[in-house]
């Protein structure tokens, strides 16, 4: 299935009208070449129909932009603007938006060829403020053609996200397990970033895998993972029983999607799944999520909503794991320090059972969930899909609505060390810089629970602007200070 979405940008250009309209025609077709030439014109769509001067131009525009598909708009100052039109169209345009204007060409152009949108940007935010639009400016929204092109790729991955959100449904199933309250889920927060949620109870989802017993697709899933598996399909015996989990999964995402297009899942896969069930979800989950439809184990709500967002920004896997535990000193020594600059303050391990999709291994093995062993018979705790995740660049991240009911939000850069974990389940050696400090300082004190989303590849900029997008407070957008800037709350005597 398709769980992600397609954004087509629909390019409007603006024009005070007393100012050369011609100004923003040239500048509009300029950014439009520009783009077209770098990135392709699969993913934009130039308005046509008119310069919006007026609020009937708006209509205009708006119209058009619909009914040529787009789903996401930027707003291009070609000159100075019509703030009460620009501002109507990105009111009335249901999804993201994004606001840039252009900057003057040459200095032998600086009379008729002026168009002041540096100027007209500021009235233009001001404007939005009134209206309680919500828009993406960039860091510096003013450029030339070029430069206008960038910011515009650098929308889509914002643009996915926002879009996404108010088309998600949530689907979880039973409570949190006991001694879990770290994964509380006030759902208010998830109806105010347009997030639906449905929530169901485990017997709902027992009785549903019961009726997929015998299923006839069960047997074309099986060979699907033992390929996968390869030589890492040490519990063939159990992989039937998985796939008619996953096949039931499916279905209920198909009956249960309603109107909404886009559907992340969280389930409750411990302690009595195991001996009702007869496996651990864990296999199943890192397959779905591999295929677009992020799976977060303990009922953690806000932790699959990160790796949708996650999976949607970097349009690229993701896995949800556990601020597990500190690298201990004697491998510290032996595998990081002198050959990597971190200190062992910078570096913990990232854990899960086994959730983490096979391409995001360095190679994987079917096996028994160690932990759960400990207190129930190995034979209900098969399913694991264990292995070190391999190394490169990371985003540690999560999107949470925290024990006051408030939204908040972490985001830092990292990355995976290629060093032995020497563990089980799902795990890597983690380092980001000063992750001591933002370790107590962003997550204990801003109250988040021990699982974080990871997405592969360095994300934060796109990350950032989507939480700031959707509402999260800026003060409350967590990230590794880095060595001599201070937090609020860290002692200035050490």
């Amino acid at each position: 299935m398709n769980n992600k979405p397609e954004i087509k940008i629909g390019i409007v250009a603006v024009s005070r009208d007393c100012f050369p309209e011609s100004l923003s025609v040239n500048r509009r077709k300029a950014l439009v070449d520009a783009y077209t030439k770098k990135y392709g014109a699969d993913d934009i769509y130039e308005c046509p129909v008119c310069i919006v001067e007026s609020e009937i131009h708006m209509v205009q525009a708006l119209e058009d932009v619909k009914n040529a598909g787009c789903n996401a708009l930027v707003v291009y100052l070609g000159n100075f603007g019509p703030e009460i039109s620009e501002t109507l169209l990105a009111k009335h345009f249901e999804g993201p938006k994004m606001f840039i204007a252009a900057a003057e060409e040459s200095g032998d152009n600086l009379v008729q060829g002026r168009g002041d949108a540096y100027c007209g940007m500021l009235n233009a935010s001001y404007n939005l403020q009134l209206r309680n639009v919500k828009a993406y400016i960039p860091e510096y929204p003013v450029g030339n053609a070029e430069e206008c092109a960038d910011m515009i790729h650098d929308f889509v991955p914002i643009a996915k996200a926002v879009y996404a959100l108010n088309n998600l449904k949530i689907i979880s199933f039973g409570p949190r397990p006991l001694n879990f309250l770290a994964c509380n889920a006030p759902i208010k927060q998830l109806y105010n970033i347009g997030v639906e949620i449905e929530e169901n109870s485990e017997l709902d989802l027992f009785e549903a895998f019961n009726k997929h017993a015998g299923d006839e697709r069960i047997p074309a899933v099986v060979k699907e993972m033992e390929e996968e598996l390869g030589a890492g399909n040490k519990k063939p015996e159990i992989l039937s029983k998985l796939a008619q989990y996953e096949l039931t999964l499916k279905d209920w995402v198909e009956e249960h999607r309603g109107y909404r297009k886009y559907v992340a899942l969280t389930g409750k896969c411990w302690p009595a799944f195991q001996t009702q069930f007869g496996f651990v979800p864990c296999y199943v989950n890192s397959r779905l999520t591999a295929q677009g439809i992020p799976v977060s184990c303990e009922v953690d709500i806000y932790g699959t909503l990160s790796e949708f967002i996650g999976t949607v920004v970097s349009d690229d896997i993701v896995t949800l794991l556990d601020i597990n535990n500190s690298v201990p000193n004697d491998m510290y020594d032996e595998d990081i320090k002198g050959k990597y600059n971190y200190t062992q303050k910078d570096t913990f391990m990232g854990f899960h059972c086994g959730n983490t999709a096979s391409s995001k291994l360095t190679s994987c093995e079917m096996k028994y969930q160690m932990i759960m062993a400990r207190t129930l018979p190995e034979e209900v705790t098969q399913g694991t899909l264990e292995g070190d995740i391999v190394p490169g660049d990371i985003t540690f991240f999560r999107l949470q609505s925290t024990a006051d009911s408030k939204l908040r939000a972490y985001i830092a850069h990292g990355e995976v060390l290629p060093v032995a974990t020497r563990s089980f389940g799902s795990i890597g050696v983690f380092a980001i810089p000063e992750m001591g400090r933002f370790y107590r300082h962003v997550l204990i004190e801003g109250g988040f629970p021990h699982h974080g989303a990871v997405a592969f590849g360095h994300w934060g900029k796109a990350l950032f602007e989507v939480f700031k997008y959707i509402g999260v407070p800026v003060d409350e957008i967590g990230y590794n200070q880095p060595a001599g800037v201070r937090y609020p709350t860290e002692n200035p005597w050490g």
